[in-house]
């Protein structure tokens, strides 16, 4: 494939659309950005072979008008000293040298227009290259992401179990356990002395509660119920 062939189809080429297609879009874009690549160093080797070639003809474009002004001058001289004859010879110089500078102005002008139309396609190969290592920066952060997901994904998998939800259930019961063995330390034992002095306190309480009651009821009387 030649190198402007290869050129348009990777201008033209629509990335994303390739990549949104492909089995294996990672490789996809890494094989773009090689021939990208790989296409660019041969564009710039045109470039600086064309640009070579324009310097050259300039070169030759200036000697041949200057050897194009020599036979002028020349000529000059043979009619100021009435020798036509070297006159006309001097003069067919000049035109044959007129000719090359004809020929060497138009070459010229093919070399300034083949560097300048490869300096454009290296700018667009350029921008197309910056966009291709963009996407595959992008698709590496998505295979990344992906690859953190899967994992996740798997880790849920693993904790919903039956496996790991029995070591929990497991895990439950013995807490269970050690809550109600804590309630048993004390359980049966015999209160202590100020437990004692509480519980006689809480009696007290209670009593001085219910004589208040008893002396709110109506047909009550201190010291037992009223007959009739």
């Amino acid at each position: 494939m030649g190198i402007f062939t290869r050129f348009r189809d990777i201008v033209s080429s629509n990335i994303s659309a390739m990549l949104d297609n492909a089995e294996d879009p990672e490789k996809l874009i890494k094989l773009m950005i090689r021939e990208i690549e790989d296409t660019l160093v041969e564009l710039k080797s045109a470039c600086a072979g064309a640009m070579a070639s324009k310097k050259r003809a300039r070169q030759s474009l200036e000697k041949a008008k200057s050897r194009m002004d020599h036979w002028a001058g020349r000529a000059e001289l043979a009619v100021s000293k009435c020798r036509d004859d070297l006159a006309r010879e001097a003069l067919l110089e000049r035109r044959r040298f007129a000719a090359i500078v004809d020929s060497l102005n138009e070459e010229l002008e093919e070399h300034a227009a083949l560097v300048t139309q490869y300096q454009e396609d290296i700018v667009q190969l350029e921008e197309k290259l910056q966009t291709s290592r963009e996407k595959k920066r992008m698709l590496v952060q998505r295979h990344i992401h992906a690859r953190k997901k899967r994992q996740a994904q798997e880790e849920i998998r693993r904790m919903d179990s039956s496996d790991t939800l029995a070591k929990f259930d497991d895990l439950e019961n013995r807490i269970h356990r050690m809550e109600a063995e804590a309630d048993l330390v004390n359980f049966g034992s015999k209160p202590s002395l100020d437990e004692q002095f509480e519980s006689l306190a809480t009696d007290d309480d209670i009593e001085k509660e219910l004589a208040a009651l008893k002396s709110a009821r109506p047909g009550q009387e201190k010291g037992g119920v009223k007959h009739g």
